[in-house]
């Protein structure tokens, strides 16, 4: 189904139709992603970061490994602190 359609200019620019601005949240200075899925153009509204760079920024490094007694030792520690009379 045809939502809308743009004209190209001979600069190679197009009108974005006010529906479908409505309909993806854009305004000026908005990005717009063009990806090719399986042979068909798809317009996206373009996001500033993506679920992969936020799990990558999260999750960069892996946390060394510890052994069950340190682990012990840092969970007795981390309640001294939050007990000890200040």
């Amino acid at each position: 189904m045809v939502l809308a359609r743009s004209k190209i200019t001979a600069q190679g620019q197009i009108s974005v139709p006010y529906a479908i601005r409505k309909k993806l949240g854009l305004g000026p200075g908005s990005v717009l992603e063009w990806e090719d899925e399986n042979g068909q153009i798809v317009v996206k509204r373009s996001v500033r970061y993506t679920s992969e760079d936020i799990h990558s920024a999260i999750f960069a490094t892996e946390p060394e490994p510890r052994t069950l007694a340190e682990l012990k030792e840092g969970i007795a520690e981390d309640i001294r602190d939050r007990h000890a009379k200040h």
